[in-house]
């Protein structure tokens, strides 16, 4: 069993802050935000998110060039950078999230289980984070949601 993933404290910065936050996920299919919106009056902080699961909702929804998904794969730097910096356009926040990734089993996009690219972008600069995770695919997927809380709180300087 995975433990609870708590972003209390994350959404609290953001609020005494004035700061904003969306996601743009893919790997995490929501799980990302709900470990978000399950903290009472996170709506104060949070703008929302999408669920881009597929490649072409990754270009309706965020504009992501289908050339790009063909040339570097949805599981790329280049992608989840993209990613977050359409989602912070689209909601106005002040920082976005995006994960994508192959959760598996097996192959993705000629990629293994386990990779997966986190980016966090705000008005000054995207910073991109690959990871080679371990497990299952939910235990994958937890991974990813802790990562992408964990190297929020770092850049927030938490």
């Amino acid at each position: 069993m995975s433990r609870a993933i708590d972003a209390t404290a994350l959404v609290r910065k953001l609020k005494r802050n004035g700061l904003t936050l969306c996601v743009a996920e893919s790997i995490t299919g929501g799980g990302l935000a709900q470990v978000i919106t399950d903290v009472p009056g996170a709506s104060s902080a949070f703008l929302g998110g999408v669920i881009t699961y597929s490649d072409s909702s990754k270009t309706k929804f965020l504009a992501i060039p289908k050339r790009t998904l063909t040339k570097e794969s949805a599981v790329s730097e280049v992608v989840a950078r993209q990613m977050a910096q359409a989602a912070r356009a689209n909601f106005g926040s002040d920082f976005a999230i995006s994960t994508t990734g192959v959760a598996g089993p097996g192959k993705a996009y000629g990629q293994k289980a386990g990779t997966v690219w986190i980016a966090i972008a705000s008005k000054r600069e995207t910073i991109a984070i690959a990871l080679e995770l371990k497990g299952t695919r939910s235990e994958i997927r937890h991974a990813t949601i802790e990562s992408a809380i964990a190297s929020f709180e770092r850049i927030l300087g938490m």
